[in-house]
């Protein structure tokens, strides 16, 4: 795998914990929406994160890293690139990216900040007219933590096909929306995924539970996509 060496064009706030990146490659980096990237850090120290959007003609790459206190893996990642101003990657890497080969009905289900999966397929899916339905499940602790929920809205009254549902963990008092774990909401809204394909981030705990309980719902497990089914 080909080590490309990036400029960091941007770092902006998304949330008080989450941090937008934008890099430039020296030399194209190929990849299929759905693929991640590792940041180099040394020889032996690679770190993974997604790639938050679809391939771009002007080739730019964004990462959404979240940082909270106590996070060195990535806090010594954000370090580094505000120091040096550039980085190096290799990518892209991981087979759960998009499966275009026909039109299907398809969850995107994100919990926190695997959001940045299921927003670079999104876009993908989204660059042409949709020819099935495509729901987005975004799962976050609180109302604040979904940076994207204005852009997702938005989204949603464009394409007549795409819905964006939120659940939110600690509702406000005026939040009428979905509350509760990301993947129930599902099984709740939706009695048979036999026909439907997901793609699934979040943590791996999540991810089990999603491929135990989605199963028992319906989905043939050749329909299921996410990073994490490589380990558990």
């Amino acid at each position: 795998m080909q080590i490309i060496q990036c400029k960091v064009e941007k770092i902006e706030s998304l949330t008080d914990s989450i941090k937008r990146i934008v890099l430039i490659p020296s030399l194209p980096l190929s990849f299929i929406a759905g693929q991640y990237l590792q940041v180099v850090m040394g020889e032996d120290d690679k770190r993974p994160f997604s790639i938050a959007n679809a391939p771009r003609a002007d080739g730019s790459i964004e990462l959404h890293i979240g940082a909270e206190p106590g996070n060195q893996y990535a806090g010594q990642v954000l370090e580094k690139m505000t120091k040096d101003a550039q980085i190096k990657v290799e990518g892209g890497l991981g087979e759960a990216f998009l499966n275009q080969a026909a039109a299907q009905s398809t969850i995107l289900l994100a919990g926190g900040t695997g959001f940045s999966y299921t927003l670079s397929i999104l876009q993908q899916l989204l660059s042409k007219p949709l020819m099935a339905p495509v729901i987005l499940y975004w799962g976050t602790r609180t109302v604040n933590d979904m940076y994207a929920f204005d852009e997702l809205s938005t989204l949603a009254k464009q394409h007549p096909l795409f819905t964006f549902i939120p659940v939110v963990e600690l509702p406000e008092k005026d939040w009428t929306g979905k509350t509760g774990w990301v993947h129930q909401a599902v099984l709740e809204d939706i009695q048979d995924l036999s026909n439907y394909q997901v793609y699934v981030a979040g943590r791996f705990e999540m991810a089990k539970v999603v491929r135990d309980d989605f199963i028992k719902q319906g989905l043939p497990i050749t329909s299921l996509f996410g990073d994490a089914y490589a380990f558990i």
